[in-house]
């Protein structure tokens, strides 16, 4: 993806945010020293009562603390880094949203989210309340990159086509999954991923039956949403996130390779506080500067394959959104 080199994200703090499980020092030590590399400075931030407890198991919510970080922090290694951890509750997840956009403490420039679910399971008041606060985050000049989830264009709801939320807030950069092939050093191919016929995930996107569609989405060619209207469209960019293609990540003790769109929103916060350390500020909200027709040739286009309701095509998709990023094309 071409990450501009020469910067580590010293001097800019990437924000995560967890509602459950925690992270081991010793997982984390061990982990960069594997890539040289120092270890991080790593903030545990309790919201409402919620800690860094982690389960002790590889296959709890350990695993996704481990991934962000490691991800995030194997990007932006000098970055400083604040993990909010809150219950995984409607109203644990709005506080640990509003904690770190108003953190005047670690300060983040960029907020990562990992957490999510379908549309349709939120209630139409807890949806209004944390878009309120990405919202917020964009005046704050926080940005925030939140995974688009990893059950296709379902969402793994039980009927129907669903976007994942908080992903489908139109203040945020929503982040789709890939599966990326190399040939030595160059993307050999890319495409959607989407395992779901083999019992695996599948990137999420398609487009909000709650936000109606932004003014900087109107000339991406969104589809109507299932119920007909124009709504927000879902991804904006994406990365690799095929467990096959994936990511090596310690975690309690254990080395694992996972996937997930969960990779990706630390994948794209990581490449923020490179930017911002290169440009001397934070970013803010990237979304109208993305969807410009500059832009579109900083991205690799991903136009094979689907997530079981939509499928990928030049240009924007409800896929993978504009593509995987260059990050060096981008930057400038």
């Amino acid at each position: 993806y071409d990450y501009p080199s020469g910067v580590n994200g010293s001097g800019y703090c990437v924000g995560i945010l967890e509602l459950g499980g925690g992270y081991n020092t010793s997982d984390l030590n061990t982990f960069f020293q594997g890539l040289n590399l120092k270890t991080p400075k790593v903030t545990a931030v309790s919201v409402d009562g919620g800690s860094n407890s982690p389960v002790g198991d590889p296959n709890s919510a350990d695993a996704e603390v481990a991934l962000d970080l490691e991800v995030a922090g194997a990007i932006a290694s000098s970055a400083s880094f604040a993990v909010y951890f809150a219950p995984n509750t409607d109203q644990g997840f709005l506080d640990a949203i509003t904690t770190a956009i108003h953190d005047t403490t670690n300060k983040p420039a960029v907020l990562s989210i990992s957490w999510g679910g379908p549309e349709s399971s939120w209630t139409a008041q807890a949806m209004n309340s944390l878009n309120s606060a990405c919202q917020d985050a964009a005046v704050l000049g926080v940005s925030i990159c939140v995974a688009s989830g990893d059950s296709g264009a379902s969402d793994g709801a039980s009927s129907g086509l669903n976007v994942d939320f908080p992903a489908s807030s139109p203040a945020v950069l929503a982040c789709g999954g890939t599966r990326l092939e190399l040939s030595g050093e160059k993307i050999s191919s890319e495409t959607v991923w989407n395992d779901l016929s083999s019992d695996g995930g599948a990137t999420g996107g398609g487009v909000s039956q709650t936000f109606a569609l932004p003014s900087w989405q109107q000339s991406a060619n969104v589809p109507a949403a299932p119920n007909g209207k124009a709504g927000r469209g879902v991804p904006d960019v994406a990365g690799d996130a095929d467990p096959d293609s994936g990511y090596q990540i310690y975690v309690d003790g254990q080395s694992e390779v996972v996937g997930g769109t969960s990779a990706v929103a630390p994948l794209w916060s990581a490449l923020i506080a490179l930017f911002s350390q290169q440009i001397g500020k934070s970013l803010g909200f990237l979304n109208p500067l993305l969807y410009s027709t500059a832009a579109e040739a900083t991205f690799h286009d991903i136009t094979s394959g689907n997530n079981d309701g939509y499928s990928a095509a030049k240009g924007w998709d409800p896929c993978t959104g504009w593509g995987s990023p260059d990050g060096a094309k981008l930057l400038a």
